[in-house]
């Protein structure tokens, strides 16, 4: 491989939409952001600068900088964010009651509808707009399967570490006759 064939970063010239090259931020639900949040750089110290920075000089060309930043630390903090999302569903599928883990469930799974739907509708949309909609929704989709999937898993795992607790709640036990 040659050496010189390579594009150096001095001829590379990023602009904001390289910013949507990767997944886009995870939405938080309300109910577990201090959780997920806490001890997280949120990168806004970097997107003021990247913003300062268009705002004087008004063209992408001369805030490369704050550019490559901003991307990496999105990159990290949204990396993080989406490993602790999976984990505290996780851990709510171990601890919740199980009545209200199957409500959760049956939130996320109606959630991905939803989404699935909205997916469906931007297809139809064309240009830029359309493809933002997509970027964005299918995010936002694949964010939602593997919270439903942590969800799911945290269940699983107290159905195998607690098998008397399903006998327990049903007082009336089923008998099966076979005539």
């Amino acid at each position: 491989m040659d050496v010189d064939s390579q594009q150096t970063m001095e001829e590379t010239i990023l602009v904001g939409d390289d910013l949507m090259l990767g997944p886009p931020s995870p939405i938080i639900p309300q109910e577990i952001a201090s959780h997920v949040l806490q001890n997280i750089d949120l990168c806004d110290g970097i997107l003021k600068n990247l913003f300062l920075c268009l705002q004087i000089n008004d063209i992408e060309p001369f805030c490369q900088d704050e550019i490559v930043l901003y991307r990496q630390c999105a990159e990290k903090r949204d990396k993080l964010i989406r490993e602790r999302l999976k984990e505290s569903e996780f851990k709510l599928g171990q601890s919740m009651p199980l009545d209200l883990a199957k409500e959760r469930v049956t939130q996320l799974q109606s959630e991905l509808t939803t989404l699935d739907r909205r997916m469906i509708l931007a297809s139809g949309v064309e240009g830029m707009e359309g493809f933002r909609q997509r970027w964005s929704l299918h995010g936002r989709l694949e964010d939602t399967k593997k919270r439903l999937e942590a969800l799911n898993q945290g269940m699983q795992k107290r159905k195998i570490e607690n098998p008397a607790e399903d006998i327990k709640t049903d007082p009336v036990k089923k008998k099966w006759f076979f005539w």
